[in-house]
């Protein structure tokens, strides 16, 4: 790794797998379109055909209903949220009648942070349900295994696992892929000009976590930044004090913490402070949250902290603008009244969505078949504007992206475009850095 020296301990906490997942979808949701024709992306005449056998397989289905699987570590709540978003996405269908007279009945699993669970859960899938969808697990290698030896099921899930991310019979609505999107790097730096040569990160020491920290850094170097400190740390820390004198004492003038969820951040809000030390910080997706501001010591320790996303603001701010937000909103607290919406909520959300989308095209007596013939066909998608415009078909990520700003304790988009314009409000300015 560049400028630094990591290990790849993996500590199996419940603390842990959340850091981990969260930045792997942090960095899996990227937006528009990239310049980068061939790396990272993985072409549709390379996928392997449906088998025939699934045209003829309806498991699940019947004349009023099609039952689907969702497989998320659930224990502790840990990413409840990603069945909660299917459920709701469901519900939200079946108020509308279902798809082609059927309603959507969810079957959801937690798998308790073990792998044989996953497994098993996923046979039992195969057997019974129509599909997988919105799952959510760091054990989902396991169930790769299970759904590599049937081809006829389709997984509408985004993968944590890269092997089960490549299977042709995995279908992801916003597609990851081993990139960073230039785009806020290129908007900072330009902001930013000689602060970006004094750049600072915390990462865990995580496997997961130090892969996207790799992308990351390599895109930074290709944009000019230099990165003084990017120290790994257990994924249990919660006192970044040391870290922040050091920082200090560097002089580092701008701090990303992509990587970060919101506990974590809100930790080193209070900690930058208490050393009355004040970068400009940087947030991702991860942590984004209703929580962030109360939890780092109000907005006085916030206020003008850089929100940097490929996601709408999905917790509401959007909702004037963007239909699809408030939707989102009202029917996850329909179907889990109090519910504390988050970063997998939105994933088992869209994942549903994309998902109800191949069915409606699956014909009248759907197959696993001829859901998967029409998920394949499904060359562009954006969630009715939550997520910039990827390909699920062919597996295409893109490189759009928000710029928001914490402003009197609430998240604010910044210099974006429209929402009602060509871009939905992202910003599609730069290409994806893949690594080389």
């Amino acid at each position: 790794m560049r400028g630094s020296s990591f290990s790849s301990t993996r500590v199996r906490r419940q603390t842990a797998a959340a850091l981990a997942c969260v930045t792997v979808l942090t960095a899996a949701l990227a937006g528009c379109s990239s310049t980068n024709s061939t790396a990272g992306a993985s072409s549709g005449s390379s996928i392997a055909p449906v088998p025939a056998s699934a045209f003829s397989d309806h498991t699940g289905v019947t004349s009023n209903s099609v039952t689907i699987a969702n497989i998320s570590t659930q224990v502790g709540g840990l990413f409840k949220g990603a069945a909660v978003g299917t459920e709701a996405y469901a519900a939200y269908v079946n108020s509308q009648g279902g798809v082609n007279g059927r309603k959507i009945i969810v079957n959801a699993w937690d798998d308790g942070f073990v792998g044989s669970t996953n497994k098993q859960l996923t046979e039992q899938a195969v057997q019974s349900d129509f599909a997988t969808v919105g799952s959510f697990s760091t054990e989902d290698s396991f169930g790769g295994v299970v759904l590599k030896a049937n081809p006829q099921m389709p997984n509408v899930s985004i993968a944590l696992d890269p092997a089960t991310q490549r299977l042709p019979n995995t279908y992801a609505a916003v597609p990851p892929a081993a990139f960073w999107p230039l785009g806020p790097l290129v908007y900072f730096k330009d902001k930013y000009p000689t602060k970006v040569l004094h750049t600072a990160t915390i990462v865990a020491d995580l496997p997961s976590t130090l892969n996207l920290w790799n992308y990351e850094h390599a895109a930074m170097d290709h944009v000019g930044y230099k990165v003084l400190y990017a120290p790994a740390l257990p994924a249990t820390t919660t006192d970044f004090t040391a870290q922040i004198v050091t920082m200090k004492d560097m002089g580092v003038q701008i701090l990303f913490l992509e990587q970060e969820p919101e506990n974590y951040a809100s930790a080193i809000f209070k900690d930058l402070e208490e050393q009355n030390f004040h970068p400009v910080v940087v947030l991702g997706a991860a942590a984004y949250s209703h929580q962030l501001v109360a939890n780092s010591g109000g907005p006085a320790n916030v206020d003008g902290a850089y929100l940097e996303q490929q996601e709408a603001l999905f917790l509401g701010e959007d909702s004037p603008a963007i239909p699809a937000v408030a939707t989102f909103n009202d029917w996850v607290q329909k179907v889990s009244p109090g519910f504390t919406t988050d970063f997998f909520t939105l994933e088992g959300w869209l994942a549903a969505q994309l998902f109800v989308e191949g069915l409606q095209n699956a014909g009248s007596d759907p197959s696993r078949g001829s859901e998967q013939e029409a998920l394949r066909k499904i060359t562009s998608f954006n969630g009715d504007g939550l997520v910039p415009t990827s390909n699920p078909a062919q597996k295409i990520p893109s490189g759009c992206y928000i710029i928001g700003q914490v402003v009197n304790g609430t998240f604010q988009r910044l210099d974006d475009p429209p929402i009602d314009g060509p871009t939905h409000g992202f910003r599609c300015d730069q290409p994806i850095y893949y690594e080389k």
